[in-house]
């Protein structure tokens, strides 16, 4: 194992779980040379084609916050990978409305060997109304999933 994602929004869960990533990526890098780890990040804000029921300004003024938060959540992951001692890192952000399903996406076009993503462990009505992307991460990715709590 190479290629590690871990997708991360910012989120408690989504901070331990980059935490369990370097620490993992550490113990890989140990035992063979070229591990890399990618942190992720999924913007729900639609692309410039899709239809946005909101003022062209309101629309920018959107962009910059989400865009300013992503760089926030990467930076702050990478920071703590290169503190970590990790040399191998790299930042990504993709797009879409599914946050599972662009997360997937990514792993595969990316070829990624194992996909890290954390959760808060909602369970019953919480989780049926809310949905998991970490649940639908592992029923749909093409590789490996650990979940971190």
């Amino acid at each position: 194992m190479k290629r590690l994602l871990c997708a991360t929004d910012g989120s408690y869960a989504s901070e331990k779980a980059v935490d369990w990533a370097i620490e993992f990526t550490k113990m890989l890098s140990t035992c063979q040379l070229g591990v890399e780890i990618t942190f992720l990040t999924v913007s729900a804000i639609p692309e410039e084609s899709d239809p946005i029921p909101a003022t062209p300004r309101a629309v920018a003024l959107m962009k910059d916050a989400v865009d300013e938060q992503i760089y926030r959540e990467l930076h702050s992951a990478r920071a703590r990978a290169l503190k970590a001692g990790l040399d191998n890192i790299t930042c990504a952000k993709a797009s879409g409305q599914n946050i599972a399903a662009a997360i997937i996406d990514y792993a595969e076009a990316e070829k990624f060997e194992h996909i890290i993503v954390g959760s808060t462990g909602k369970t019953g009505v919480a989780r049926m109304l809310l949905g998991s992307v970490a649940s639908e991460v592992v029923a749909k990715a093409h590789c490996p999933v650990t979940i971190v709590r």
